[in-house]
């Protein structure tokens, strides 16, 4: 129960941060993470395309190097064919920064 509320509220500041991030690219409609599966689901419509995107992340891993958090992508599938081979080629187990709000949530 604790686990799903705090997911709840990490997924709300995600989407509001990750739509910060990807204007340019579209906008995120639902983004839902379970950190006990460490998974996540995103919805997006980006620009160009004329029914939203899904984006199911089956793995992410979080690593902690000195003080700062990082999370990786191991595995996903898309809905786009595209866009699968895009996140394959620049995105898989790729390590991004944490803004510390995430990573104390993750």
């Amino acid at each position: 129960m604790i686990n799903a509320l705090k997911d709840a509220v990490t997924s709300r500041a995600a989407l509001a941060f990750v739509n910060q991030q990807i204007t340019r690219y579209g906008i995120v409609q639902d983004l839902k993470i379970d950190s006990r599966r460490k998974t996540v689901e995103v919805s997006c419509l980006l620009h160009g395309e004329s029914a939203p995107i899904q984006i199911k992340v089956e793995n992410y891993v979080v690593e902690t190097v000195g003080d700062k958090k990082f999370v990786a992508v191991t595995g996903f599938v898309c809905s786009r064919p595209w866009l699968q081979n895009l996140l394959a080629d620049f995105a898989k187990n790729r390590r991004v920064e944490l803004p510390p709000w995430a990573a104390a949530a993750l």
